[in-house]
């Protein structure tokens, strides 16, 4: 469940591999002993006989059978900061089809069995560094051993889905509410993309609301909006370009003629490194022909020559032959402010050039100046930040491999802990020292 849309995504989403995962084949091996040990002094009808317990003044240590301890055990985020959590529902549904035992092949479901509350995906969690004073995302009382092998998948969805939502949603409040498009697909298997896509949209969604802005998903494959009902978009790939002989305008043009009108047209244009002149060239064959069908009254048919926007993804190590050299890297290799602007200004200005009617200058000048301007290559919240602080006219920013994060400040790792035990029907607290059980007001019952 999302706090968005008040439902929780179940199995049917998400296709778990329940033999193997009740199995443990996806737990650490130091989970699957512990499992092992439990259920075997289970068998035994072992008794707690040590001496060293931690149990307080007036609760006695007899009787207890290890191998059945009920405990209280609690998922939580050690990130700096603010986590935009996800992945909340797919742990669950790990707990609620991979918690049980087996008997020979057979296996006891005993989810049924556990209590179980949880925050909704989307919800909001602060940590501000001290372990005992933590905020659950997930926190469920039952006997150990039957979910004790959940612990590392659990923790995984979590964690990799909050680090991506976090990564998103700080890099939308650096971009200031512009569109951020979402291209890491490359930068990690295939299979992660449902997961990934839907921190996405979940982080989306959370800014939206945050900052009052009603932006739009962009994901680049079809797979990343699985799970929400998103789609993949995308336009022109370097490769076209070079199946066109390095001719940026007539990719573009084919492109337009053969994908349908509602697919937005944003050409490549740093291929030959000189992205204002193949702007310039994408910009006046496109609009010629635009031009022409409306003229001839075919309205439908010029939509897709509406040029929406031109992407700058030059390498960062290359320098642009529309800037100018200062010396400094910063300045002039791959997307930079100056760059941008150039673009810019080519775009605004563009139909001047042209021999038009006066009744056309000023649609022309229209259709130039919608053309919106999107940049990627290396970008992240800093460089953003520094493109809006200079007002550079970017409309869009595409970023990759940033998303996925995990250092230093962006690092999110979720961790779990018993911080509880049932003993006689009395619940005491048995958290390793520095740990405590922790409260969260979003923190509602499953089951």
């Amino acid at each position: 469940m999302s706090i968005f849309d008040g439902k929780r995504l179940t199995n049917d989403t998400f296709k778990l591999d329940m033999e193997r995962m009740r199995r443990g084949w996806y737990s650490d091996k130091y989970f699957e002993n512990i499992n092992r040990m439990l259920i075997a002094l289970s068998s035994e009808n072992y008794i707690y006989s040590g001496q060293y317990h931690n149990l307080s003044d007036g609760v006695s240590p007899d009787g207890i059978a290890v191998g059945d301890i009920e405990v209280e055990m609690q998922w939580f985020t050690r990130r700096l900061g603010k986590t935009t959590v996800v992945g909340v529902d797919k742990a669950l549904a790990m707990l609620r089809h991979c918690t049980g035992y087996f008997e020979g092949d057979t296996f006891i479901d005993t989810s049924d069995k556990l209590e179980v509350w949880a925050v909704q995906d989307g919800t909001t969690v602060k940590y501000e560094g001290d372990p005992s004073d933590i905020q659950p995302v997930i926190k469920v009382r039952g006997r150990y051993r039957d979910f004790a092998l959940l612990e590392t998948p659990s923790l995984g969805i979590l964690t990799r889905s909050s680090r991506v939502a976090t990564n998103v949603y700080e890099t939308f409040v650096a971009s200031k509410g512009k569109p951020v498009l979402f291209f890491p697909a490359r930068f990690d298997l295939h299979e992660v993309q449902a997961a990934d896509g839907y921190a996405y949209n979940i982080a989306l969604l959370r800014f939206n609301r945050d900052h009052a802005h009603e932006l739009g998903a962009f994901v680049s494959t079809d797979a990343q909006g699985d799970w929400w009902g998103g789609a993949g978009g995308g336009t022109v790939a370097h490769a076209a370009i070079a199946s066109f002989l390095g001719d940026t305008a007539e990719a573009m043009m084919e492109f337009s003629r053969i994908l349908p009108a509602q697919t937005p047209r944003i050409a490549l244009v740093d291929f030959n490194n000189d992205s204002v002149r193949d702007t310039l060239r994408v910009l006046d064959k496109m609009f010629a022909k635009y031009r022409e069908l409306m003229d001839a009254g075919n309205n439908e048919e010029a939509k897709k020559y509406r040029l929406y926007g031109v992407r700058l993804d030059t390498s960062g190590s290359l320098r642009d032959v529309s800037v100018q050299p200062l010396g400094d890297p910063a300045l002039d290799l791959g997307v930079n402010p100056r760059l941008v602007f150039n673009v810019r200004q080519g775009l605004d200005h563009a139909w001047e050039n042209w021999d038009l009617p006066k009744t056309w200058k000023e649609r022309a000048q229209e259709y130039c100046r919608r053309v919106k301007i999107v940049v990627s290559g290396g970008f992240n919240p800093e460089k953003i930040r520094k493109f809006e602080k200079l007002e550079v006219p970017v409309d869009i920013y595409a970023v990759g491999s940033y998303l996925f994060n995990n250092s230093n400040s962006t690092t999110t790792d979720f961790t779990s802990d018993v911080v509880r035990v049932k003993i006689h029907d009395e619940w005491i607290d048995m958290a390793k020292v520095g740990r405590k059980v922790g409260n969260n007001e979003n923190l509602e019952r499953i089951w």
